[in-house]
């Protein structure tokens, strides 16, 4: 089974990105993308972002998660430390993010390490989310094999039958994101686009202008 896709392309024309105009703080400009996004865009979730890791065996593996929390400390995200991706930080810490708006032609990637954040801070989070999702992060083990989906409907079943309180899990919390470059994309047309790099030099932001 094939299917030739050479022929998808689409013209950029939405925005460009110029020096004059760049902040000294790549999270200004982060910050002003991301409310230009929530303000114009027709993402469904402006927040979805993917989150690159690399195992123990080396293994590069890439997957969506929400965007939480941002600052000029980091980019946040919660997780079960024990998943797949809990796991793959415990042993090699540095990571890759990647938000895309095409509603805006615009792309952002963040390389950094992650951190777990404090206990106090996810738990604090953890009791700010909906009943049904606290009750989701303590009955799935997450990335751990199980036999049918039936299993996890009856061990949903059961808790609900049986608990009352809601209280985090010991392996379950959040990730902060500390960034060591951040680049910024802006399509153009004739693929000419717009990059901008932004590097953390000795607690100073300085950036770079990249080749489309």
């Amino acid at each position: 089974m094939s299917k030739d896709l050479s022929g998808y392309r689409d013209k950029y024309l939405k925005g460009e990105l110029n020096e004059i105009d760049l902040p000294d703080n790549p999270f200004v400009l982060f910050s002003k993308w991301f409310d230009e996004i929530e303000k114009f865009g027709t993402e469904i979730e402006s927040n979805a972002m993917s989150l690159s890791t690399v195992s123990s065996d080396f293994s590069p593996i890439t997957r969506i998660v929400l965007l939480k929390k941002f600052s000029e400390s980091g980019f946040v995200f919660f997780t079960n430390y024990n998943s797949r991706k809990g796991k793959s930080i415990s042993v090699n810490s540095n990571v890759c993010l990647s938000f895309y708006w095409p509603s805006m032609e615009r792309q952002v990637i963040i390389q950094g390490i992650a951190r777990k954040i404090s206990e106090n801070d996810s738990i604090d989070y953890f009791n700010s989310r909906p009943e049904s999702s606290r009750v989701g992060a303590i009955v799935s083990n997450q990335s751990e094999v199980i036999p049918s989906r039936n299993y996890i409907d009856e061990k949903l079943n059961n808790f609900l039958l049986n608990n009352k309180k809601l209280i985090k899990p010991k392996n379950w919390g959040g990730f902060n994101v500390v960034p060591s470059s951040i680049e910024f994309w802006q399509g153009r047309d004739n693929r000419l686009h717009d990059r901008i790099i932004f590097f953390n030099e000795n607690n100073n932001w300085v950036n770079k202008r990249l080749s489309p």
